[in-house]
């Protein structure tokens, strides 16, 4: 994996050198996924947009995340534009808008979330990640698509972030390498790659008066991904959908987008 270090964010990778079926290999600083970007050090903000050439960031947090975190210090550079692209359910966005942080607006994203994740548990014990995952694709499939547009229409490299950079984060890039033909493995390894660096993700979450309730609901164990909770969910998009590039397909991201996120990801 292609970690990157940086001071104020532990779970930052270029997805670059992935193979893909035919035999090419996406490129690297084109597309970077992370965690939180309020922790960055003015070195850190220096090296993604001067090293890694960053000009566009894929904000998948919901309303009240991104009211009470804010956007961090990236937002001050006028080359790098900022998208938000929220794969929360819009009623729970719809109530941040009128509840207001110190009454509520925060914890109830965390609780709907738990809600969420616990039908899921009744409805399928051995399969809750996939199940929560699945909720992203039919929530918000408007986000979704909108997503993988911005990666594939941004000049220089795009990062993808939530706030551990492991589940919405790590749906979306899936979606985007496989809509392109990188190798499924890849794909799956890629994702359970996040899991080297729960300790230090969940710390930092702990640390955040937005998060903390949110990451105490449910043990470390719950929180560290797994290849079979990615291999599941891609398993349910098959079965119910045909696949990942017929599922965006059918909701208008078509041949000409694909080729367009090909030609931005894949080495030529």
């Amino acid at each position: 994996m292609l970690w990157i270090a940086l001071d104020g964010a532990v779970n930052v990778r270029d997805v670059g050198g992935m193979p893909t079926a035919d035999g090419s290999v996406t490129a690297e600083k084109r597309l970077l996924r992370a965690d939180n970007l309020q922790g960055l050090s003015g070195q850190d903000v220096s090296r993604l947009v001067e090293e890694f050439g960053l000009t566009r960031v894929v904000d998948l947090r919901s309303v009240a995340e991104v009211t009470s975190e804010g956007p961090g210090p990236l937002v001050a550079v006028a080359s790098v534009e900022h998208v938000h692209h929220s794969v929360i359910p819009v009623d729970v966005d719809k109530h941040w808008s009128s509840e207001p942080l110190d009454r509520g607006g925060v914890a109830v994203v965390s609780d709907v979330l738990l809600a969420r994740r616990e039908r899921f548990a009744s409805e399928n014990p051995d399969d809750v990640v996939s199940g929560h995952y699945l909720g992203y694709l039919e929530d918000r499939p408007d986000s979704v698509v909108a997503a993988l547009r911005a990666i594939a229409g941004t000049s220089g490299a795009a990062l993808v972030h939530c706030a551990a950079g492991k589940d919405r984060t790590g749906v979306i890039v899936a979606l985007a390498l496989l809509a392109i033909g990188v190798e499924r493995d890849a794909v799956v390894a890629d994702y359970a790659a996040t899991a080297e660096r729960i300790g230090a993700i969940l710390a930092r979450l702990r640390s955040s008066v937005t998060y903390a309730k949110g990451v105490n609901q449910v043990s470390d164990e719950q929180h560290t991904p797994r290849a079979s909770g990615m291999e599941r969910f891609l398993a349910l998009v098959d079965s119910r959908y045909g696949g990942v590039v017929q599922w965006l397909a059918d909701r208008g991201f078509g041949d000409a987008d694909v080729e367009l996120l090909r030609h931005k990801l894949l080495a030529v």
